[in-house]
């Protein structure tokens, strides 16, 4: 199994309801959102300053030849945590290179990637959504056979969170039923992250 998925697994313990339809809230005795580190296939050099607290590694792959190579490298280089590739593009072929590579967990978008990744049942799954999908394929991502969805916005600028994203990372955990992680800002606060947890945040990019 995925090691990273399986820390989302701990960290999101949940109890059941009594009553209602609201996605269940993880129970934990302190808050704990886990903290995944993105980094470019430049940024090899200095890597522990990199990933120092992270839960895990998640290089973006813009060309899988060479982005293979350094998801290897990366994963050697430091092995306490479990590194995944954040794919653009993929082929069958591609995904055995991955898990070749020592890939943990892959996320992917849902237009562009072949079913064939269903076929490899230890690399774990993470499917990558737009903050506008529809209520109902939001609903329709509940019966795949994923690990966690990933809201993935652009951010441009001086990109800040704003009570419109914690309104939408809200949306999102009441309709999921799956691990939820959301992609925000680095200089993001104690408190925000607070806030992320409290509306169903279960990990950060």
């Amino acid at each position: 199994m995925s090691r990273f998925i399986d820390k989302l697994n701990q960290v999101s313990r949940v109890v059941p309801q009594s009553m209602g339809f609201r996605r269940a809230q993880p129970v934990s005795l302190k808050p704990k959102i886990l903290l995944i580190a993105s980094l470019a296939e430049a940024s090899v050099s200095s890597l522990a300053d990199y990933v120092a607290g992270a839960d895990a590694g998640l290089l973006r792959i813009p060309k899988l030849s060479s982005g293979a190579k350094t998801l290897k490298e990366m994963s050697q280089a430091a092995p306490d945590i479990p590194w995944g590739g954040w794919l653009r593009n993929i082929d069958k072929g591609g995904i055995k290179q991955m898990a070749k590579a020592g890939c943990d967990f892959v996320v992917f978008p849902a237009a562009n990637t072949p079913l064939a990744l269903l076929q490899n049942g230890e690399i774990g799954k993470i499917l990558e959504v737009e903050p506008s999908l529809s209520e109902g394929l939001l609903r329709a991502v509940n019966e795949l056979s994923i690990d966690a969805v990933l809201i993935a916005g652009e951010q441009e600028g001086e990109y800040f969170l704003t009570w419109h994203h914690l309104m939408l990372f809200q949306r999102f955990a009441d309709l999921l039923t799956k691990h939820l992680l959301a992609s925000i800002p680095s200089n993001v606060t104690a408190n925000e992250l607070q806030a992320l947890w409290e509306a169903g945040v279960d990990g950060v990019v």
